[in-house]
């Protein structure tokens, strides 16, 4: 004698929570650095270029000139 199974009960469907819009940033967002603070910056992306070549002597300038491209191309104030 076969014996009949019930259905499997299937779960009860929750409602979808409902979340707070995101809200929508441009690219042209950027923080408000004070000079001091960029002055820093640049001073460790420079310090971190001459410590990658080994702090050869003679290539400070190069070195601060590159960091400063690099730091405001990073923060938004210039550069491609």
């Amino acid at each position: 004698m076969a014996s009949k199974r019930a259905p499997a009960k299937t779960p009860a469907k929750t409602p979808a929570k409902t979340t707070a819009k995101p809200q929508n940033f441009t690219g042209n967002a950027r923080a408000d650095i004070s000079p001091d603070e960029l002055r820093k910056l640049v001073s460790e992306a420079a310090y971190y270029r001459a410590k990658q070549r080994g702090f050869t002597p003679g290539h400070e300038l190069e070195d601060w000139i590159q960091a400063e491209a690099e730091v405001m191309r990073r923060v938004g104030n210039g550069g491609p």
